[in-house]
This record gives structure tokens, C-alpha cells and sequence, in this order.
């Protein structure tokens, strides 16, 4: 069964992309490549070793909002100032692509999202030139598949969206088809601050 919004992609999004770009074949088309979520650990680094109930939960809540066992990133180097040594276990990360991605990026856009506290839209600035986005999710709880209420920490996550064939113009315009609620741009009143 093919996911809901890779559907909508190729059904809608992409005759709509095509006359507003002027592009002609469908592969030169911006599309999603992969979505990596990414989990740091610093606060729970305890002297010089990682807490294990910390690691058990951080692996859990991945491994169920995305479906996939995450992998665990070691530091490269060793920095005095924040106690990490060169190969200690630092952060969680997955990496989605296929009908996983379409799935998780559906789940994000229709129930995550709306959950987030005081939410006035994602930011704009999170694109990184090349048409890649990024934002950070402050709290694991809004995924309604985490068991918010049985958690002993909250963490937050970093959410990237590999776009191919794109820069951040055409990736904007993809986004926006695709649904992801961006913020409006603020109206200033003339004045300078």
C-alpha cells in the first residue's frame, strides 16, 4: 500500500511544482531523499559516563515514533570543558528513507506538529542553502506513540529533511505544498527598533 502522502505528492504536488518551477520532466523535480532525527545526550552525561536509564529511554522513544532501532553516535574528540571523552556515547540518530519516511513525515505533519505548545508556525530560517530544512522539537511528548506520563526525562530532537534535485526557494514551495505549517512572516510597523 503506497503511503498517504507520497500519493499526494505525485498526484498533486508535482503537476503543481512543475508549472510554478517550469521544469518538464518529474525527476528534475525537488523531492524528499531521507528524514534524520537526531537525539543529543549532554545533560545526561553524568561525570564521565552516560546514564543508562537515560540511553534505555532515548533508544525506546526513537525506536517508537520511527519504527527503526536507532544507532548511537560517539564523540570524535575529546573536550575537557564539557567532561566528554573521545568515544563516549553522546547522542541517539535514525535515518528514514522509503515508504517509512513518507509515513513518519505524515504522523509529523498531521499529529505532531498541532501538539507543540504556543506553536505559531516552524521558522523559516532553518534551510541551509542547498535546500536541506532543519528545526528541533523541544519535547519527545508530542508524538502521541511516547508515553509522556511513564518518562523520568524530557528531550528534544533534531528533525532534518534531505530534499534532492532543490535550493531553499524550491524546497519552501515543496514544503508548503506538502503541508508543513510555516511561520507568517512578521509585519514590522516602520519603525526601526
Amino acid at each position: 500500500m503506497v503511503p498517504r502522502l507520497k500519493e499526494h505528492y505525485r498526484d498533486q504536488v508535482c503537476p503543481k511544482l512543475k508549472t510554478e518551477l517550469g521544469v518538464t520532466n518529474t525527476l528534475a523535480l525537488p523531492r524528499l531523499d531521507k528524514i534524520i532525527l537526531t537525539v543529543g545526550l549532554g545533560k545526561q552525561l553524568e561525570g564521565t559516563k552516560l546514564n543508562p536509564k537515560a540511553k534505555e529511554q532515548v533508544v525506546k522513544d526513537l525506536s517508537v515514533i520511527t519504527g527503526q532501532k536507532p544507532v548511537m553516535k560517539r564523540a570524535k574528540k575529546s573536550v575537557s570543558n564539557f567532561k566528554v571523552r573521545q568515544g563516549y556515547e553522546i547522542g541517539a540518530m535514525v535515518t528514514l528513507r522509503g515508504d517509512r519516511m513518507w509515513e513518519f513525515l505524515d504522523r509529523l505533519i498531521a499529529l505532531a506538529i498541532p501538539r507543540i505548545k504556543d506553536f505559531r508556525g516552524l521558522p523559516t530560517r532553518g534551510f541551509d542553502g542547498r535546500g536541506n530544512y532543519s528545526f528541533g522539537v523541544t519535547e519527545q511528548g508530542i508524538f502521541p506513540e511516547v508515553d509522556s506520563a511513564n518518562a523520568e526525562f524530557s528531550h528534544g530532537m533534531n528533525i532534518t529533511l534531505t530534499i534532492r534535485n532543490s535550493d531553499n526557494k524550491k524546497s519552501f514551495l515543496f514544503l508548503t505544498e506538502m503541508g508543513i505549517p510555516f511561520a507568517k512572516p512578521e509585519k514590522t510597523g516602520g519603525k526601526a527598533a
